[in-house]
């Protein structure tokens, strides 16, 4: 069963910064675009950030110049660097490949204005 694990997330105040892990297995991270994805309350998920196995990023315009992924692909990890927050970027943050599997169980971010 594939599994991936997020932590990091949790209450910070508006122009704060977060830092959000993801660790899986190895045959997942090697072969797959990986993405970090949000969902606020009552609004879609929607894909923030991505970045391939060779380390090619892409991300949304919301988050643009304030977010940055990267991937350590030595320990299967990837990270969300999350700085300048705003009440905006508030939701639950998944971590999974690109497309979306649910794979991932999620970790809450709230920005508080």
């Amino acid at each position: 069963q594939v599994r991936l694990v997020e932590s990091g997330g949790g209450l910070v105040q508006a122009g704060g910064s977060l830092r959000l892990s993801c660790a899986g297995s190895r045959s997942v991270f090697s072969i797959n675009v990986m993405g970090w994805y949000r969902q606020a309350p009552g609004k879609p998920r929607e894909l923030v950030a991505r970045i391939t196995s060779s380390g090619s990023t892409d991300y949304a315009a919301s988050v643009k110049g304030r977010f940055t992924i990267s991937r350590d692909n030595a320990k299967n990890t990837v990270y969300l660097q999350m700085d300048s927050l705003q009440s905006e970027d508030s939701g639950v943050y998944y971590c999974d490949t690109v497309p979306y599997r649910n794979w991932g169980q999620g970790t809450q971010v709230t920005v508080s204005s």
